[in-house]
């Protein structure tokens, strides 16, 4: 197992061509996928030949970056995935967080857990000048992980998605946080 960081309480590792299974069942769940296809479920071709593959994909590209899965450190059980990837080859100093995470996951601070490292990791090393996050204005779950690790409101916009799902009618929120602004976190905590 190839450990890309560890938390007090998480595991945040490499995944691996055997995880198609773990995927499948995560992205199963109505609600894990609600503001994300309106909780249809994702079909397991689609994880095997594009979604894992995606993922792994990062791992040569950009070696600290990438997709990671999520698993307790106490149990190894796994608790679904985080990103901290560059969505645009041409400027890899910007960084989206995101986090896909099992219902019995929820509510324990795990979200905020990983994301809090992933953003200390990134900023700690040379590289990663922006770190931002977009999830559904209506996603109040969602907002207030971005907003505990730090992330600060940015803007409402409306993306032109395929279909729409319950709650797009409000838009898509950007949350976003600059090295300059953790460093200057980071030093008035001390």
């Amino acid at each position: 197992m190839l450990v890309h960081l560890e938390t007090e309480r998480l595991i945040l590792r490499r995944f691996t061509a055997e995880d198609t299974d773990l995927l499948v069942e995560l992205d199963s769940d109505p609600e894990v996928m609600r503001y994300l296809t309106g909780g249809r479920a994702t079909p397991r071709e689609a994880v095997q030949d594009r979604i894992l593959p995606l993922f792994l994909s990062y791992y040569r590209r950009f070696p600290a970056l990438g997709y990671w899965a999520a698993l307790r450190r106490d149990t190894g059980e796994f608790l679904g995935w985080f990103e901290f990837r560059p969505p645009d080859a041409d400027r890899p100093g910007e960084v989206e967080l995101g986090y896909r995470l099992r219902r019995p996951a929820w509510g324990h601070g795990y979200a905020t857990e990983g994301a809090r490292a992933l953003i200390r990791k990134g900023f700690a090393e040379p590289g990663v000048e922006r770190v931002f996050a977009c999830t559904m204005a209506v996603n109040r779950g969602s907002r207030r992980v971005l907003e505990k690790s730090g992330l600060h409101y940015v803007r409402t916009f409306f993306a032109d998605w395929p279909e729409s799902i319950a709650g797009s009618e409000h838009g898509e929120v950007e949350y976003a946080l600059e090295r300059a602004e953790w460093h200057g976190l980071r030093q008035g905590a001390c």
